[in-house]
């Protein structure tokens, strides 16, 4: 049994990545064995080293990917955005929507760190670095304006991801809040957290 019928190389990559994000998600990382993971998507344990050469290279690159993926998205939906005010709304949605949208890639990258090589670890964090310096980008713009008087910038930016990431340990899509109410209310809550930072350090 080798490359399932009709899947070429690239679906069956694929699908090789959902079955270990589920699994990945379900077990971790280091419970996830290559057997399980080949009968999942049809293939000869064999076959599927053509694709996953070595397990924890593997990790690395799902890892990489899945950052590199939030930051390309991120780019495309803040293209248009104009002022740190309006930057800053959209990055409340995007954050809340990729990282409810996306619950099995958001808890993996965080909790599967620890098992990256010293090497794999320094490049996802890297990526992880950049996503954080276009939230410090717009928090520094808006301090710039006089839009928010923050004392600390990188430590805002710390505790906004914690509190936006967060949503995703328990959102439920069939839960009392709509995404976009949700939405609305962290949108609120940021915006009424700056104003507070501001009256604070005005004191």
């Amino acid at each position: 049994m080798g490359r399932p019928v009709g899947a070429n190389g690239a679906d069956t990559m694929r699908a090789i990545r959902a079955a270990a994000l589920k699994r990945i998600y379900k077990h971790g990382y280091e419970a996830m064995n290559l057997r399980d993971l080949a009968a999942d998507v049809g293939l000869r344990v064999g076959s599927l080293y053509n694709y996953i050469p070595q397990k924890q290279e593997f990790l690395g690159t799902l890892l990489e990917s899945i950052m590199q993926e939030l930051l390309d998205d991120f780019k495309q939906q803040m293209g248009k955005v104009s002022g740190p005010r309006e930057a800053m709304q959209e990055f409340v949605r995007f954050h809340i929507q990729w990282h409810t949208a996306r619950k099995e890639e958001v808890f993996i990258g965080n909790m599967e760190l620890r098992s990256l090589s010293p090497e794999q670890y320094v490049r996802v964090t890297a990526l992880r670095k950049e996503y954080e310096q276009h939230l410090l980008g717009i928090l520094n713009q808006g301090k710039k304006e006089g839009l928010w008087a923050i004392e600390k910038t990188a430590v805002t930016a710390k505790a906004l991801l914690s509190l936006l990431t967060g949503v995703s340990n328990w959102y439920r899509e069939d839960g009392e809040l709509t995404q976009e109410r949700l939405i609305r209310l962290y949108q609120l809550m940021v915006e009424r957290m700056l104003h507070k930072a501001e009256s604070d350090t005005s004191q």
